[in-house]
């Protein structure tokens, strides 16, 4: 996997994929060894499966600034707003933050409403995209459960 910058690390949403376990899983042994259990767990892979057939079955992502075939949540209605609609690479640059679709979004989950945190931060200027380092806990798999979109057909095991 490319080293990428800190800025490109930050989704559009503000969650750091830096720390996320799905971004790291294919060069991250410590990592591989979670993200793997937990794809058995939720039936996308089968026993005998690891890294290579997540990565073929695309169960991989690359982030908001990425390759949108290798991204977790490909329909992200963040993603689609911020990046396709308005060209930025973070809500934090649009003119209307925070609206408040963003901000109900950041009461749903601990880890939206530390990104919430974050883009505020880096709205208001007070940070270069950087993660105080109470924040810099790598992010578990089991944490993102809900956010897979397991509707996709070429993501299912057969």
């Amino acid at each position: 996997m490319p080293r990428l910058k800190k800025s490109e690390t930050i989704a559009a949403c503000g969650l750091d994929c830096g720390s996320c376990s799905i971004r790291r899983f294919p060069s991250d042994k410590a990592a591989a060894a979670e993200v793997i259990g937990w794809f058995k767990q939720e039936g996308w892979l089968k026993e005998g499966e690891g890294v290579a057939e997540a990565i073929e079955r695309k169960l991989v992502c690359n982030g908001c600034h990425g390759d949108r075939n290798a991204h977790w949540s490909a329909d992200c209605w963040i993603l689609h707003c911020c990046v396709d609609a308005k060209g930025l690479k973070h809500c934090s640059e649009c003119k209307t933050f925070p609206c408040a679709r963003l901000v109900e979004w950041s009461k749903t989950d601990e880890s939206h409403g530390e990104a919430f945190d974050r883009l505020r931060s880096m709205h208001a200027g007070l940070t270069r995209h950087t993660i105080p380092r109470r924040e810099r806990k790598p992010k578990r798999a089991s944490d993102l459960g809900s956010e897979r979109d397991d509707a996709r057909e070429d993501d299912a095991v057969v």
